[in-house]
């Protein structure tokens, strides 16, 4: 279940953990378990940053795996 939120706390540990370049589900979803976040799955980050990139808030690298990429500015 998607939570109001939940792209504010991704994309707020990715910040914190100053990660540069894009970044799979999975890696985001290790990120959130390391900073004591709680989501389900690889598929919910995913489905989270999917709403999000339709706003251009995040880009969207339509690769194997996916990748996400935040803009510079840590929107």
């Amino acid at each position: 279940m998607l939570h109001h939120g939940d792209f504010e706390t991704i994309r707020a540990v990715i910040r914190e953990a100053d990660r540069d370049g894009p970044l799979t589900a999975r890696e985001i979803l290790d990120l959130l378990e390391d900073h004591g976040e709680s989501f389900d799955s690889a598929h919910q980050v995913a489905t989270v940053l999917g709403r999000h990139a339709e706003t251009g808030e995040i880009e969207v690298i339509r690769d194997q795996p996916y990748r996400y990429r935040f803009d510079e500015r840590g929107r």
